[in-house]
């Protein structure tokens, strides 16, 4: 018997831990993660419709910073505009100046809610916002 490991999924899809559960519990088939690892990242879930996603952007401002939602997928990318680091010799160059994009697709009714940046940590917090049509009601009985 296979073991299934979603969890390249469960790194880039938020708000999906439902189907992810459900997946896991048939035995479903694995999926590769396409992503490189820059920068790293934490996805968190803060109760059962509030998410945030923490990245590590040392080195790069606010203004550096892009953060865009077309539809389902929440577009992050940045561009190192720092050229006073092109003259330096370097002995050991460890930290990570680079430009980057990551995306991660979004399930239905996710809402991008604000995104703040602390200590060089990015924190994007999101929403389920799950429309009155679909949410479950309750039908009082009449009695005659």
């Amino acid at each position: 018997m296979r073991n299934v490991d979603f969890t390249p999924l469960y790194r880039s899809a938020i708000g999906f831990d439902r189907l992810f559960d459900m997946m896991e519990s048939n035995n479903a088939k694995n999926a590769k993660s396409t992503s490189n690892g820059y920068p790293p990242y934490n996805i968190e879930q803060k109760d059962e419709n509030n998410y945030r996603i923490t990245m590590a952007v040392a080195g790069f401002s606010d203004d550096q910073i892009n953060i865009t939602q077309k539809e389902n997928l929440l577009i992050i990318t940045a561009e190192s505009k720092n050229n006073e680091d092109a003259d330096k010799n370097y002995i050991y160059q460890g930290i990570a100046e680079r430009d980057f994009e990551r995306k991660f697709q979004l399930a239905d009714y996710i809402k991008v809610l604000n995104a703040t940046m602390k200590n060089g940590l990015l924190h994007i917090d999101l929403e389920r916002e799950t429309p009155d049509v679909i949410q479950p009601r309750t039908i009082a009985i009449s009695h005659k």
